[in-house]
């Protein structure tokens, strides 16, 4: 089963919040079987479900356990929405 995951990250600090972003964006693409796509409101993950879940998810702990202080806000589809999203 394949998911499609758009992720906006808000870190709730003063300082290099988009360093912290960046950084999250980045930790994403070095996973293998994940297709990442940024712009510039929000990143999409496409892939496995069961990959992508895990993945965001230790990833969003991560940044939580780094910053105390960010929100998150997530869709979840299923269904890779990929090509779907390219022909629009």
């Amino acid at each position: 089963m394949k998911v499609s995951i758009e992720i906006s990250l808000y870190p709730l600090a003063e300082e290099k919040f988009k360093t912290e972003i960046w950084a999250f964006i980045k930790r994403l693409r070095h996973i293998d079987g994940l297709n990442v796509v940024t712009n510039g409101m929000s990143t999409q993950v496409f892939g496995d479900y069961d990959l992508a879940t895990s993945h965001v998810m230790a990833e969003i702990k991560h940044v939580h356990q780094t910053l105390n202080a960010a929100v998150f806000v997530c869709k979840f589809i299923g269904g890779d929405r990929s090509q779907v999203e390219a022909e629009s």
